[in-house]
């Protein structure tokens, strides 16, 4: 068996800021006792003290640390949306901010980065 992606995780200097921007963009709930240390989306229904339990919606995960981010993320996070404009423009006012319009090997999408700089991509669902 191979493994599976148990949670996506991001290093902040304030977790809850973070959060607050990722569980409005996906429409979820932060969970429970968030805080500017740890924060989260999803995890008390698929973590606990034996591990994880894996279904469809993923776990986000937001934790305080003390190095700022110095350079570009080496992993990111695409997202697709049925209306990129109008979606790019919610995350916009959101916080987000643009970075660039790509078109490369005949996609198209959108750099942005959340609160922190955190780069991410809103591509068209088809």
């Amino acid at each position: 068996m191979a493994v599976k992606i148990a949670a996506v995780t991001f290093d902040c200097e304030d977790a809850l800021t973070v959060a607050k921007f990722w569980s409005a963009a996906l429409d979820r709930p932060l969970d429970p006792k968030s805080s500017s240390d740890f924060a989260s989306i999803g995890m008390p229904q698929h973590r606990d003290t034996q591990g994880w339990r894996l279904d469809d919606e993923e776990t986000w995960l937001f934790a305080k640390v003390p190095e700022k981010k110095v350079a570009k993320n080496r992993m990111h996070v695409d997202l697709a949306a049925p209306d990129r404009e109008a979606e790019v423009a919610r995350l916009l006012e959101l916080g987000a901010s643009r970075v660039a319009d790509m078109n490369e090997w005949g996609y198209e999408w959108t750099v942005m980065q959340d609160p922190e700089g955190n780069e991410f991509c809103v591509a068209d669902l088809r």
